[in-house]
């Protein structure tokens, strides 16, 4: 039986309208707290986080967020359904908005363990570990899929999962509309090469009316975003487009997506960013780790490059600190008083 939207449930798909994709090596908590500082309302990933992992390493480490970060969405990466059950309770514990599990990621090392991208070639054990999600998780367990992999054919495949999967009360999924080659191409060519088919998403929307369906893959512009929305999707995710270029993707998504009087700028995040790269510091962190994520504020802006230098050949050195930030940003101000 398919499970009904709870009231904390319908506010996380509202901010499901406009999500930020779960990135290895990029969406950690530095990356989310710049992103909530762009938009107080779009739903944030974490970096896919292993069920064993949490189960046997440091949750502190890997599953730590700010309180600032809400909305925000844990998403796991597993295929036993006892491990998965066991990291949703935890997940949910630790106060995270929502359990994602990832059925899409191709890479090696997901696919030596049996799970990511490969389930899409084992939906039933995909709707075995969400029943035991669900029965352990107090917020919404969700889905993160492709449309197929390898010699799958996408329009047999997908209906058949998302009709396997709901059945096991998972009623929000995010699509990456494209095939995940699993022999043949590295994970970076599974995100540029198999060609994007938008209207097998969209067409999934019509046969499952009764599901919250998002799409990703190859979206760089709110105005992308705002198209497939008026279309009839249900949310729409962003990847690289939202790290290169945040401000970009995300200073007017409140306003343009939710309807907010106003929205946000780089500039007024940078200043919001300097109390937690003090706090940072002042636990034994390093500048660089926070300001690695930074690099694009001002992509496409006068003094980008300038400011980009800065970060980059100062936020790793002994002693740097927000002083470097300052003189990075003014900058990037000094240019515009001059304009």
């Amino acid at each position: 039986m398919q499970s009904q939207p709870t009231s904390q449930s319908t506010d996380i798909r509202q901010a499901a309208r406009l999500s930020v994709a779960p990135m290895m090596d990029w969406t950690d908590r530095h990356c989310r707290h710049l992103h909530r500082l762009l938009s107080h309302r779009t739903l944030l990933y974490t970096e896919m986080v292993t069920a064993p992992a949490v189960l046997h390493g440091d949750r502190d480490r890997l599953l730590g967020f700010g309180a600032p970060e809400h909305p925000v969405a844990l998403q796991l990466g597993g295929s036993a359904p006892s491990e998965l059950r066991e990291a949703a309770r935890i997940g949910a514990e630790r106060g995270y908005d929502e359990i994602n599990l990832n059925c899409g990621c191709p890479s090696d090392r997901v696919q030596s363990g049996a799970f990511g991208a490969v389930l899409m070639t084992r939906p039933e054990l995909v709707a075995d570990c969400c029943a035991e999600m669900i029965a352990a998780s107090p917020v919404e367990v969700t889905v993160k899929c492709r449309i197929g992999v390898d010699e799958q054919a996408p329009e047999e495949v997908l209906p058949r999962f998302l009709e396997t999967v709901a059945a096991a009360g998972v009623s929000r999924f995010t699509i990456h509309a494209r095939k995940a080659w699993l022999q043949g191409l590295s994970p970076k060519e599974n995100r540029d090469i198999p060609p994007l088919d938008y209207d097998l998403v969209m067409r999934m929307k019509r046969d499952f009316p009764q599901l919250h369906l998002s799409v990703n893959g190859g979206i760089t512009s709110l105005e992308q975003a705002e198209a497939f929305l008026e279309a009839g999707l249900d949310g729409v995710m962003v990847g690289r487009a939202a790290y290169h270029s945040p401000a970009d993707m995300l200073c007017e998504a409140d306003r343009r997506i939710w309807g907010a009087s106003r929205g946000s700028s780089a500039e007024a995040a940078v200043q919001e960013m300097l109390p937690y790269i003090e706090a940072h510091l002042a636990s034994g962190g390093r500048l660089h780790q926070v300001t690695r994520h930074m690099l694009g504020l001002f992509a496409g802006r006068p003094g980008a490059r300038g400011w980009r230098r800065v970060l980059s050949e100062g936020a790793s050195r002994a002693g740097a600190g927000p002083e470097l930030v300052r003189e990075a940003l003014s900058r990037i101000e000094d240019l515009q008083q001059a304009a």
